[in-house]
């Protein structure tokens, strides 16, 4: 300040002030009218220190998004240097404000690489790739990281050949382009070429080793990738808490947990274990690992708890189906004020799937709402496949119209959901729109669309579906194409044609295709192609008990009570145990499972009165019990008791008492529903006034007012 103030006294009119500021503290300088024996030092001094203040309060505002203020402040400055521009170009290309810094960038008197190589860097982030290049071309010197960020670039929008290009033409090359490049082969899938190019390279530092560690394990090697730490080690080059983070998910997904506890240790020593990346990276290990407890155990111990370590002990309780401990951390994490990303809701939502919790899903998706996320894509799968196989299509549909960008995931889920529930034409429908939006098919796509036509019983549409895919270039006909062909066969009473069908596949057929046709003939009622089918099951799968139920079945409808002992007496001693059949409905959060017969429950007085009343109200509809269901050797009084307290059947009268009138019913079923139980439902769902959901292991069925959705074709 002395020396302001001996400037000031040489001064025989008024100088001219600006001030500088320093936090809170403001100090006069004075930029002009300065005597020309006073000027030198003082002048450069002070040129200095206002380009320094200006520096720190443009890159203090642009480092916490303040673009606005920090343009301000920059449009204040009489003659911006060189790095001022720059580090507003920057500014401006992270805020994706491309045209702002293109602007500037022109404005610019002189430039240097630097400027250059940030402008260029800048396209990139905005992903305008064609003007990176350009800007590129039109440098009038190029250093290294002129070239590594144009090769970073490419590998980037996945044009991986010019990435090479470049790569190979660059004049001189760093350790740093080298990683860029090893990076971008393993990002785009080509971590061979990412192995051969990281053997050849002059110098390792440890981010290339990193590099290739992360990147054959995010390609399914995650075996080699371990093996690849190990030689690292013994290389004596120090791994950084980043290489810890990739060894350890590498570790959780070669569930080798002797290596990932010694990491652990490690990194305990190291004093790592305190980082996000490493936390959520152990969290995954233990969780993969089965040891949810210690993964538990690891988040307690994190001291700062961002939604990346939340989500990581989420999505752990998750895998490990833990769903209701799943969605009290989602709770949780709302409670302590942290935002869900879409890997949570995600993971959450996949949570309420495995309850089969609607009313839980429906909450979610409030908070997906108030958090503006409805139109992300990743959520809006993720939400489509828990209304789906919940039971809402409708509401799935209506989610699939809110994203704004769907990509092939969306357009499967939404044709699989519909499939799932009988809609064969919306699903042949939404295929149209999707060749108009220009989506490519994949194999699930066609699978879905196969499974459309055989739940809807459209043979013809299957026919020409299954001619269009077996012409259809980028696919190759796989197993579950077939397998579906030979289930709308099969449904529509094309037994012989669908056991031609398989013999003449390409490929051996599995089990489970020879199982499909061993449903049909159940449908049917076709012995002989039955036992055919059955044989062949045998040969493939000497244990599989769905054939050997399939085959009593059909041998019980047909009055063939010997050869329904003789099967039984065969799954004793190969050891064959039947799946019990068991229904079930979610309320209040809570499961409620029946068996046939079951009398345990604490309602069951009032579920078995309510079932007895739906049972005199049937008889006017000409209901009679058709017996072929009852598949046990018993008088016909016997045989009508057992239907009439089919699992399905109490899971419904427990509904029925327990829920609102007029309030949708859903059951879940773990075998196909029977013949009999889905006739009586028909007409409960008329009789009660209610629309009753029933999932059993191959779709769903919607009873309202009579009619089932699957048109009595399943």
């Amino acid at each position: 300040m002395s020396q302001f103030r001996a400037i000031s006294r040489n001064f025989k009119y008024p100088p001219k002030f600006s001030h500088l500021q320093f936090g809170t503290l403001r100090f006069p300088i004075i930029l002009r009218d300065l005597p020309v024996s006073l000027m030198g030092d003082n002048v450069n001094y002070c040129t200095k220190a206002m380009s320094h203040s200006y520096r720190t309060l443009l890159s203090n505002h642009l480092k916490n998004q303040r673009l606005d203020q920090a343009r301000v402040i920059f449009y204040e400055i009489p003659s911006p240097d060189v790095h001022l521009c720059t580090m507003m170009i920057a500014g401006y290309a992270k805020n994706d404000r491309l045209a702002d810094a293109l602007i500037l960038f022109e404005r610019m008197a002189d430039r240097d690489i630097i400027s250059w190589n940030s402008m260029i860097k800048g396209c990139l982030e905005c992903g305008d790739l064609t003007l990176a290049r350009r800007l590129f071309d039109e440098m009038p010197e190029r250093n290294v990281v002129s070239w590594t960020t144009m090769v970073n670039g490419y590998l980037k929008f996945g044009i991986v050949d010019v990435a090479e290009t470049l790569f190979w033409n660059m004049p001189a090359r760093d350790v740093a382009a080298w990683n860029a490049m090893i990076y971008g082969y393993c990002r785009n899938g080509r971590v061979e070429k990412g192995l051969k190019l990281f053997e050849k390279m002059p110098c390792r530092n440890v981010i290339s080793w990193t590099s290739m560690i992360g990147g054959l394990d995010q390609n399914g090697m995650s075996e080699k990738s371990l093996f690849l730490f190990r030689k690292m080690m013994g290389s004596g080059v120090e791994p950084t808490s980043s290489t810890f983070a990739c060894v350890l998910t590498a570790c959780a997904n070669a569930i080798d947990f002797n290596l990932g506890v010694q990491v652990h240790g490690h990194v305990l020593k190291l004093g790592y274990c305190f980082g996000e990346f490493i936390s959520a990276s152990l969290i995954t290990f233990y969780s993969n690992c089965n040891e949810v407890k210690k993964a538990h155990q690891v988040f307690n111990e994190t001291l700062s708890k961002n939604v990346v370590i939340w989500t990581a002990l989420l999505t752990g309780y998750d895998l490990n189906c833990k769903h209701g401990d799943a969605l009290r951390v989602f709770s949780d994490m709302i409670k302590m004020g942290v935002l869900p990303n879409q890997s949570t809701f995600t993971s959450a939502l996949n949570s309420c799937r495995g309850l089969e919790s609607l009313d839980k899903g429906k909450e979610i998706h409030t908070v997906v709402i108030k958090l503006g996320l409805e139109t992300d894509v990743f959520v809006g799968n993720s939400l489509m496949v828990m209304y789906s196989e919940c039971g809402n299509v409708n509401d799935a549909v209506a989610v699939f119209k809110t994203i704004n960008e769907k990509n092939t995931v969306s357009w499967n889920s939404i044709i699989v959901g519909c499939s799932q529930h009988g809609h064969g034409i919306w699903a042949l429908s939404l295929f149209n729109k999707m060749i108009r939006a220009c989506v490519d098919p994949d194999e699930i796509t066609f699978t879905g669309l196969l499974s459309a036509c055989s739940h809807s019983g459209m043979l013809q549409k299957g026919r020409c579906l299954f001619e269009y895919i077996s012409q259809y270039k980028p696919i190759a006909l796989k197993l579950q194409h077939y397998a579906c062909m030979v289930d709308i066969l099969g449904r529509n009473g094309k037994l012989e044609e669908a056991e031609e069908l398989i013999k003449n596949m390409p490929m051996k057929a599995n089990s489970m295709i020879w199982l499909s046709l061993l449903s049909s003939c159940r449908t049917h009622s076709n012995l002989e192609v039955a036992e055919r089918a059955a044989t062949s099951t045998f040969d493939l799968e000497p244990y599989c008990s769905a054939a050997y139920v399939l085959l009593s079945n059909l041998y019980a409808s047909a009055g063939r009570w010997t050869d329904v002992s003789r099967m039984r007496v065969k799954m004793k001693q190969v050891g064959v145990v039947k799946q019990p059949g068991s229904s079930w409905v979610v309320l209040k959060g809570m499961r409620h499972e029946f068996i046939s017969g079951d009398r345990s429950h604490p309602l069951s007085e009032k579920i078995i009165e309510k079932l007895d009343w739906l049972g005199e109200k049937l008889k006017p509809f000409g209901y009679f019990p058709d017996q072929r269901f009852a598949l046990h050797d018993v008088d016909d009084e016997q045989k009508e008791e057992m239907l009439s307290y089919h699992s399905e059947r109490l899971a419904i009268g427990f509904a029925l008492v327990s829920t609102v009138e007029g309030s949708t019913i859903t059951v879940m079923k773990n075998l196909r529903i029977c013949g009999d139980c889905h006739f009586v439902i028909k007409l409960i769902s008329k009789i009660a006034g209610r629309e009753i959901v029933v999932r059993d292991n191959s779709r769903f069925h919607h009873f309202r007012n009579g009619i089932c959705s699957c048109g009595d074709y399943w």
